[in-house]
């Protein structure tokens, strides 16, 4: 399977070309998935006998599809291609799914079975979710000394992710910074176990330890363990709350009664700070 370049896909301003990380993914999930169906057909005594390479059209883009040759019989996945071919919201819709649940195997068996794949074993499932956090580690390990990235803003989500084979709630954080060549990166992204000091300051250091320097200004929620870590650091770096987790904050500070108005005035502070 393919890993995605040290470089992320992104548009000319700087910002992650989420359409051509999806293409990427999906194309590396549909070749490993022919690779799997291909193994099994070598079961009794067969061979493989390399590949030939066809073009798959699909929303998110051309997908370069590397189909396994026999050396005697066939393979041609012609269900799959068929189904997905131009309209191909299951595939894509397959790697978001795998993203968004973790990627437990019971889960990725569920989206294999919604392409018509149903004869995958665990261990199978467990390679492909292997080769596709290849793809995670190549964001997670890449070298950010060539710039100064003097404005960051970093944010967490709660997600179900998988561990050791079991799938718990975790924090997902991300780091996105403002180069000092004017364009905007995807700094890291992990998984804590929850949003306290510890795993901020862990998260933290690893992006200053793969080059993040020159901050000037860190933009986060006011959690006071993440402000804690950006201070230890970070020295020397201003901090300045998230526009939408204040207004949040002030919305929900008005009483229930009150609830209408307080979206009246979340949507008033909205377009105020359009205006600045």
């Amino acid at each position: 399977m393919n890993s995605l370049d040290h470089e992320m896909p992104r548009f000319d301003d700087g910002m992650v070309n989420i359409r051509e990380l999806v293409r990427v993914m999906a194309e590396s999930l549909v070749n490993e998935i022919m690779d799997v169906q291909a193994e099994d057909a070598c079961a009794d005594g067969n061979q493989r006998n390399g590949y030939r390479e066809r073009a798959l059209v699909t929303s998110v883009g051309t997908i370069n599809l590397r189909i396994p040759k026999l050396s005697r019989g066939s393979y041609f996945p012609e269900d799959l291609l068929v189904r997905y071919s131009r309209v191909d919201r299951a595939v894509v819709a397959a790697v978001s799914e795998m993203v968004t649940c973790g990627v437990s195997t019971r889960k990725v068996e569920r989206v294999a079975s919604a392409m018509d794949v149903d004869r995958m074993s665990s261990s199978q499932v467990s390679r492909i979710c292997e080769s596709l956090d290849e793809t995670v580690a190549d964001l997670q390990e890449r070298d950010l000394s060539d710039v100064a990235f003097p404005y960051i803003w970093v944010d967490a989500t709660h997600v179900k992710c998988r561990d050791g084979g079991h799938v718990s709630s975790c924090a997902l954080v991300t780091a996105i910074g403002a180069g000092a060549d004017g364009h905007r990166r995807l700094l890291g992204i992990d998984a804590i176990d929850t949003e306290s000091h510890a795993g901020w300051i862990s998260f933290l250091r690893s992006l200053r330890g793969r080059g993040v320097s020159g901050v000037a200004c860190v933009t986060s929620d006011a959690h006071e363990g993440l402000r804690r870590a950006i201070e230890e650091v970070f020295p020397g770096a201003a901090w300045q709350r998230c526009v939408v987790h204040l207004m949040r904050s002030a919305a929900s500070c008005a009483p229930t009664r009150q609830k209408r108005a307080a979206v009246m005035w979340q949507h008033l502070l909205e377009q105020i700070y359009e205006r600045i």
